[in-house]
């Protein structure tokens, strides 16, 4: 380990592993996006905390543990449809053999300038410099002050599912993960300090489809992705894609609320197209 790197702590328990989290280590269990994120100085951490070996992995009935990974989602049966394709259409076979579900809910953005750590708002700046430069893969949805994209297809199926959070210290709807970064305070989700999700709970829908629009055809970031569940009562919708955050919508006429910025006009045709394709599927 070179000189600044953070050390790596492997505690027995959870309840070790969010003392230690609650002091500004990270959580470490398939790594895919963080080690990358430390690497290159964009999330800055002391240290790194062990949990591969503390989070439920699995699926029983509607529970799927945190540290299964979305390969193992990608296979199951038992999972909905949503989910399913949502995992097999993130990433490539390797990192979907290594990513975890848990962590795919948790990564950061694909936006460039934040990702070249210019002083944009999630760096704690005062402008987003997407708005004003280039933004075709950026968000149509709540994207001031900050237009960067959320990239988690599974955040997105979950949401249509009506799926709910299981942490260590409570269990709250999916959509209640997220926030939107705001002068008093930049991240983007609710996780409090020490605080790791351990499971999902994921209802069984009468039907569900995710559809995703990528410029490559395989292994690439949404440009939009959607999200449709049929229950019983009702029909949801949700986006990848589109806003910091996953999107949800509570119908198709949600859309004429997108705010796009002049380079990515194209995503709300696109949005468009995949919702209607999404609907005729379920129906």
């Amino acid at each position: 380990m070179s000189a600044g790197d953070p050390s790596l702590a492997r505690p027995a328990s959870l309840d070790e592993a969010a003392g230690a989290l609650g002091n500004g280590a990270r959580p470490l269990a398939g790594g895919t996006d963080l080690v990358q994120l430390v690497r290159d100085r964009l999330v800055a951490t002391d240290e790194l905390v062990d949990v591969r070996g503390l989070l439920p992995r699995g699926i029983e009935s509607e529970r799927i543990g945190a540290g299964t990974t979305l390969s193992e989602i990608e296979s199951s049966e038992t999972v909905p449809v949503a989910l399913r394709e949502a995992c097999r259409l993130t990433a490539s076979p390797q990192l979907r053999n290594m990513g975890t579900i848990g962590g795919n809910l948790l990564q950061a953005t694909r936006c460039w300038y934040w990702r070249l750590a210019f002083p944009c708002y999630l760096h704690g700046g005062d402008r987003c410099h997407a708005r004003e430069g280039e933004h075709r893969e950026h968000a149509i949805f709540a994207n001031e002050p900050c237009a960067s994209a959320h990239p988690s297809d599974p955040a997105a199926a979950l949401l249509a599912l009506g799926a709910e959070v299981e942490t260590t210290v409570r269990r709250f709807p999916l959509g209640e993960l997220y926030r939107l970064p705001t002068a008093a305070d930049r991240s983007l989700t609710t996780l409090e300090p020490g605080e790791l999700i351990l499971a999902l709970h994921v209802p069984e829908p009468n039907a569900s489809v995710y559809l995703k629009a990528m410029d490559r055809r395989r292994f690439s970031f949404a440009l939009v992705g959607v999200a449709a569940a049929r229950f019983s009562d009702r029909t949801r919708l949700a986006l990848a894609g589109v806003a910091p955050i996953p999107w949800a919508l509570e119908s198709p006429a949600d859309l004429d609320g997108a705010t796009p910025l002049p380079g990515n006009e194209y995503k709300l045709e696109i949005a468009r197209a995949l919702v209607r394709r999404a609907l005729d599927q379920l129906s």
